[in-house]
């Protein structure tokens, strides 16, 4: 059975780190450099679904994707104006499953009073770049060089989305 639902940081700990360790170990989708453990990631997933809306894509009983909504920036002045993240696992893109969590996490983001979405994509990942285009989000910055991974320097775009 297929469900889009909210995170619960215990059930879906292993397997959303499990997710984002194949995207730290083999893209530049992701920052990151180190994976991390299942329960760091718990805590980064307490600490986030406390205030922000976090969802997940389970099919028969494993989790194929995860998406939330977190500070832009940390300043209060900021507040309005919130980052999403989404991943899916390997395999399971072009289902329509981004679009789905995205419409759910937008409503939900919406519904929270969040003004403004933010996604800030590795300017290579033309996929991204794409699908956020057509859920209405804009390119409002490139930033050259700011970035490095796999001992290469890479770009990165922001994409905005007014609510």
């Amino acid at each position: 059975m297929e469900q889009i639902r909210n995170v619960d940081s215990g059930r879906d700990a292993a397997e959303i780190a499990g997710i984002n360790a194949w995207y730290v170990e083999n893209s530049t989708a992701i920052f990151d450099t180190v994976p991390l453990t299942e329960s760091e990631m718990r805590r980064k997933i307490e600490m986030i679904a406390e205030r922000f809306p976090y969802l997940v894509y389970e099919n028969g009983g494993r989790i194929d994707g995860y998406c939330y909504a977190h500070p832009w920036k940390e300043k209060q002045a900021y507040y309005p104006t919130w980052e999403t993240t989404i991943y899916l696992r390997p395999g399971c893109e072009g289902r329509g499953i981004g679009k789905r969590f995205m419409e759910i996490l937008t409503d939900e983001c919406r519904r929270r009073g969040c003004h403004s979405l933010i996604a800030c994509i590795t300017a290579e990942n033309e996929g991204s770049c794409r699908f956020h285009e057509k859920l209405g989000y804009r390119q409002v910055s490139r930033f050259k060089e700011v970035g490095e991974k796999f001992g290469r320097l890479l770009d990165v775009v922001d994409y905005q989305k007014s609510l």
